[in-house]
């Protein structure tokens, strides 16, 4: 089972930008970002297929959000642009050995989140 370690969590101002790094022990054939604030259900944020590098975003972050993956490092990125307040929670960065890259589906493995936060 992969092992994944998220990192570049932080505060910003509300317009503001952040980059999410997900280190993964081997590659998966799908990996995504999903978020939680807290008392909320779990939101899928971003869903990319490794190999041909095809993604699909949540409603709410499409155009402002972007997945990304460096094959050499196994390393999963998010680019968060023009930050909203409602961006606030914890980031999981999520792997999963199968096809589709589905927000529904299951997810094997986790990461233990990075806090990110939003102000006004």
């Amino acid at each position: 089972q992969a092992r994944l370690m998220e990192s570049g969590g932080g505060s910003v101002p509300a317009g503001g930008s952040l980059r999410l790094s997900c280190v993964a022990s081997y590659r998966r054939d799908c990996m995504g970002w999903f978020r939680q604030a807290p008392g909320k259900e779990r939101e899928g944020v971003a869903t990319i297929f490794v190999g041909a590098g095809i993604s699909q975003y949540g409603d709410s972050v499409k155009g402002r959000f972007t997945i990304s993956h460096d094959k050499a490092t196994n390393t999963l990125y998010l680019q968060m642009s023009s930050l909203k307040p409602e961006d606030t929670a914890i980031y999981y960065c999520a792997a999963d050995r199968r096809l589709p890259c589905e927000f529904a589906g299951t997810w094997a493995t986790w990461g233990r989140g990075t806090q990110v936060t939003v102000s006004s």
